[in-house]
C-alpha cells in the first residue's frame, strides 16, 4: 500500500562507487521516504483532495510479492477456514480486500480458499485498483469461480454498513501506517459486521542482519521513530489491532510472518536496504555522514551474496463473533 511515487517511473539506476551518497535517493517509490520535502513513504488511504498523488509504486509492489508471499503465516489459515466453512448460506464469500495495491493479497489467498469467492478491492490509487483487477486470480483452490470488482476509498472511514454481507475483510502491510482511531475504526467496522479479518504483514520493529555491524541497532531505532511520525504506529500497531478487536469481543490470533532474505533476493534486499537506511537518515540528519558508509558497505556486501536479512513482521486474524448480516 501507498508511498507518494510516478506509477510510470522505471526501476532506478543503482548508484556506482562514486555516488553513493546518493544511493538513499535511489529509492523506488514504496520503498523508502517520498522524495518531495513533507511527504513520506506511508500509506495514504485517507481522502486528501481529488488530486492525491499515487501512492506505491508497482515496481516496488512487484519486488515484494514473492517474500511477501514467502512470510505469511500459513497456520492462520486453517482456522479462518473452519470459520468460513462455518459460515450461514453457501453462496459463496464475499472479502474486502483494503488497501489491496496491485492486488497481491487476492492472488496469495483466493487459491488457498474453496468454492466462489467474489473480492472487492479497495484502494486509494485507480491505477492500482486497475493492476489489481486485472491480475486478479479467477479460480479458487477448487477450482470453483473467483470475481472481482474495485472500489476507491477511504479506510478511514471503513463501517460495518460497508461490510454488510462480507465473509472476511483481508489486508496485506497495512496496520502498521495507520494510526490509533483508524485502526479502532476498523476493529469496529469488522466487529460490527461479524466478519473475520486477516491482516498480515505488519512490522515487528526487529531487524537481523548477518554479518552484524556496530550500526545496525542505532539505524533500526531511527526507522522506528520514523514510522511512529504524524501519529502513525509503525511497530506498535500489532499490539494496538490485538486490544481493539478484543476488547470488541473478537478471538486473535497473531503469528510471526518474517521475510528472510539471502542472495536470491538480492534486489529486494538493496532496495529495502535504501529504504530502511533514508528513513533513518530523515528522522535523525545527524547519521548522515555514518549511514552513507554503512550503506555503501552493505549493499557491497548484497552484491556479493555476503548478506542475509530478517525483517519480523506479523500475521493477525481476528474472529469475530458472527452476526445475523454474515453471508
Amino acid at each position: 500500500m501507498n508511498r507518494t511515487a510516478q506509477i510510470d517511473g522505471k526501476i532506478p539506476a543503482q548508484p556506482g562507487p562514486r555516488d553513493e551518497s546518493e544511493a538513499m535517493d535511489s529509492v523506488i517509490p514504496g520503498a523508502g521516504p517520498a522524495s518531495r520535502p513533507g511527504e513520506r513513504a506511508t500509506v495514504r488511504l485517507r481522502e486528501d483532495g481529488p488530486e492525491e498523488p499515487p501512492r506505491y509504486a508497482p515496481e516496488w509492489l512487484e519486488l515484494r510479492e514473492p517474500a511477501d508471499a514467502a512470510a505469511r503465516a500459513h497456520d492462520l489459515l486453517d482456522p479462518l477456514r473452519i470459520r468460513l466453512a462455518n459460515l450461514p448460506g453457501k453462496a459463496g464469500l464475499v472479502i474486502h480486500d483494503l488497501g489491496c495495491g496491485t492486488g497481491s493479497m487476492g492472488r496469495w489467498l483466493a487459491p488457498r480458499l474453496d468454492g466462489p469467492q467474489h473480492w472487492i478491492l479497495h484502494d486509494r490509487d485507480p491505477y492500482l485498483l486497475h493492476f489489481a483487477a486485472v491480475a486478479s486470480p479467477r479460480s479458487a483452490a477448487d477450482g470453483s469461480r473467483v470475481t472481482v470488482e474495485t472500489r476507491r476509498g477511504d479506510v478511514a472511514r471503513l463501517t460495518p454498513d460497508a461490510l454488510a454481507g462480507a465473509s472476511l475483510v483481508t489486508a496485506s502491510a497495512l496496520l502498521d501506517v495507520l494510526t490509533r482511531e483508524e485502526i479502532d475504526t476498523l476493529a469496529a467496522a469488522c466487529t460490527g459486521a461479524g466478519c473475520p479479518a486477516l491482516l498480515t504483514l505488519s512490522v515487528a520493529g526487529r531487524v537481523e542482519l548477518t554479518p552484524s555491524d556496530p550500526m545496525d541497532a542505532e539505524i533500526a531505532e531511527a526507522f522506528n521513530e520514523h514510522q511512529r511520525r504524524g501519529g502513525l504506529l509503525g511497530p506498535d500497531a500489532i499490539t494496538v489491532a490485538c486490544e481493539a478487536f478484543s476488547e470488541r469481543g473478537a478471538t486473535v490470533r497473531v503469528n510471526p510472518s518474517a521475510w528472510r532474505l539471502g542472495p536470491g533476493e538480492a534486489a529486494l534486499t538493496a532496495q529495502w536496504l535504501r529504504g530502511w537506511v533514508g528513513a533513518a537518515v530523515e528522522q535523525r540528519p545527524e547519521l548522515k555522514q555514518r549511514a552513507e558508509r554503512y550503506l555503501q558497505d552493505r549493499l557491497a556486501a548484497c552484491e556479493a551474496g555476503e548478506l542475509h536479512v530478517v525483517i519480523h513482521h506479523s500475521d493477525l486474524l481476528a474472529l469475530s463473533r458472527p452476526t445475523g448480516g454474515a453471508s
